[in-house]
């Protein structure tokens, strides 16, 4: 990409560490730090060093020109010596992102794109053991329990015998037959009686709903760190990827 030189004003390409023009040093360009590749070979073995996917998972190419669809890559191109960096859209149409003969610059544009879908694949990967999780505890909230009576119900039913069995221990009047054999009853409650029931008093604390398919994880976010290693246990799903944009 050409860019425009800070001093002098003339159009450089980004990749050039001098204006060939005036010599000044291009502020802007994008250099790798240390320990980073600067060749396509050091991608390479950066790549497989970090436990990555087999690239037709991943969809990133190291030293090859793939024709398909869906593909990142970078290759040298032994006619015109240029080092290429592209992004194969979803409809196959190519986006070449680099073309020039600076191989540090063509390397770290892909390694700079394959850590920010390092970085997409894990945050896919959080959202979709989120969503699993989510998912399973509303079907297990939705769950009868073995008798077929739902839990409510079952608190219904003890607050209600709960409550008919303070009326009943509740009576202090006594009772006699009339000669008509009416019977006549008295005193049948102290108004001041307080049965001793008190909603709040009830807890929902001891019941427990255990599941053998409890959810757990040994995901770590530390593991997560653009620097560590690929879990080999998580999943890389190239889907999730923007195939659409130029890059």
């Amino acid at each position: 990409m050409r860019i425009k030189c800070e001093y002098c004003g003339n159009y450089i390409d980004d990749s050039d560490e001098k204006c060939a023009f005036c010599g000044a040093a291009n502020n802007g360009i994008k250099r790798t730090g240390n320990g980073v590749p600067k060749t396509i070979e050091e991608l390479k073995a950066w790549y497989v060093a970090h436990n990555l996917p087999d690239e037709n998972t991943t969809r990133f190419f190291i030293g090859k020109d793939y024709p398909g669809p869906r593909a990142f890559g970078i290759y040298k191109d032994e006619n015109s010596g240029h080092f290429i960096v592209y992004k194969n859209k979803a409809d196959g149409t190519r986006a070449t992102r680099y073309s020039g003969k600076d191989e540090a610059y063509a390397v770290n544009e892909l390694y700079l794109k394959l850590k920010e879908e390092i970085q997409n694949q894990k945050s896919h990967n959080v959202r979709s053991n989120y969503d699993s999780l989510s998912s399973r505890s509303m079907n297990n909230s939705n769950t009868p329990n073995p008798s077929g009576m739902k839990l409510s119900t079952i608190v219904i039913i003890v607050i209600a015998v709960l409550i008919l069995l303070s009326i009943i221990g509740a009576g202090s009047g006594t009772g006699s037959y009339n000669r008509d054999h009416s019977y006549s009853y008295s005193n049948y409650y102290d108004n001041d009686y307080d049965y001793g029931y008190n909603s709040s008093d009830y807890s929902y604390s001891n019941y427990s709903y255990d599941n053998d398919d409890n959810y757990s994880s040994s995901w770590d976010s530390s593991d997560w760190d653009s620097s560590s290693s690929w879990d080999s246990s998580s999943s890389w799903d190239s889907s999730s990827s923007d195939w659409d944009s130029d890059w």
